[in-house]
């Protein structure tokens, strides 16, 4: 099989489909791997380790789409990188296209791409195990964010997040209690502030509270519990996901009005369209805005610039589901596992496991 690795284009997007490591155990299994150059210099792989590794440099972005079957990808591609796509072709990669433009799923049904999204891959029990990495990594990284944002000569409050004695923790509002909220609550209170965690799931909040031995306050996520929470918040991480569907907006503007000038947003659902009516994508250059006196950040592809740890740890997981797609033809790789298949999102031109009712097939 005639695999291309391309060097990921958008912008502080340093994470490469598939690693040296990755490279070998494909190769070594009788695949070829084409790797454009450059592709994992953000993640610190050279050249050479891919070379090393058995893979063959191509020098463009569009040899690589040219020459493969398959494509491993980390991020959505863009209108180019679609051009370039070949009819028929494998796409695998976090592509959250329920938050893109329709015109791109228009496009990779109109060349019959089966296109594999990594954050849809969903095992027998609800979890999805390509995401969960990610989202572990999103939610610390919230934590360090958060820290750095409070601070004076970020236009902030000057709070110090663990407090000091005799000066009360910071207060951090996770609503969401997934795996990435339940993260930033790991790494808040590391930190030493003050957690509650709201979810809509009894069960869940049950079980968060024996995983933090009631370290933190858990809420069920009535509007008016959200409401009365971010009042106080000096932090507040929106961490809502729905798998192959926008992120439901469950924080209007009135929550932001009550919250208390110089506070803190992070919006980690941003990837998949935002889960405050306020958010709208920023970048790591330029990441924050003030809405009604509260500081946003909400960057797309946050774990984009941990890029080695987050390939390594994307990898681990995408890894079985990767060889299972290059080992045999796409279409009897999905029908062996309801696992995969939960994760294709187009196939051959039809459209599957994508529920955004925003699109409509025109």
């Amino acid at each position: 099989m005639n695999i291309g690795i391309p060097k990921e284009h958008r912008p502080f997007e340093y994470r490469t489909g598939l690693s040296p490591v990755g490279v070998r155990v494909l190769t070594e299994a009788g695949n070829i791997c084409y790797v454009e150059r450059g592709t994992g210099l953000g993640a610190g792989f050279s050249d050479e380790d891919y070379v090393r590794a058995g893979a063959k440099i191509v020098y463009t972005c569009e040899e690589v789409f040219g020459r493969a079957k398959v494509i491993l990808k980390v991020s959505r591609p863009t209108a180019q990188e679609i051009g370039w796509m070949v009819p028929e072709q494998v796409l695998m990669g976090y592509l959250n296209l329920s938050a893109a433009h329709p015109s791109k799923v228009d496009a990779l049904l109109a060349k019959k791409v089966t296109a594999i999204a990594y954050e849809q891959i969903r095992l027998p029990d609800g979890t999805h195990p390509v995401l969960k990495p990610l989202s572990q990594i999103g939610g610390r990284m919230s934590a360090h964010l958060a820290a750095s944002l409070l601070q004076n000569n970020h236009k902030s409050k000057g709070v110090l997040l663990g407090g000091v004695a005799g000066v009360a923790p910071a207060e951090v509002v996770v609503v969401g209690g997934g795996v990435a909220g339940e993260a930033a609550a790991k790494a808040f209170l590391g930190l030493g502030a003050h957690v509650t965690i709201l979810d809509k799931d009894l069960s869940r909040l049950q079980e968060l509270a024996e995983i933090f031995r009631d370290q933190v306050v858990t809420l069920l996520a009535y509007p008016f519990h959200i409401l009365r929470a971010c009042s106080y918040a000096d932090v507040v991480i929106g961490a809502i996901m729905v798998a192959g569907e926008r992120s439901p907006v469950i924080l209007p503007r009135p929550v932001f009005q009550k919250m208390r000038p110089g506070s803190v947003f992070i919006d980690l659902s941003i990837d998949h369209g935002g889960c405050a009516e306020t958010s709208r994508p920023t970048s790591h250059d330029d990441p924050t805005y003030v809405e009604m006196g509260v500081i946003h950040c909400c960057i797309p592809n946050l774990p984009g610039v941990v890029a080695r740890t987050a390939t390594h740890a994307f990898l681990n997981a995408a890894g079985p589901y990767i060889e299972s797609i290059v080992s045999r033809p796409a279409a009897e790789a999905i029908a062996a596992d309801p696992s995969l298949a939960a994760g294709v999102v187009t196939f051959e031109g039809e459209l599957r496991n994508h529920s955004t009712i925003s699109y409509e097939k025109k």
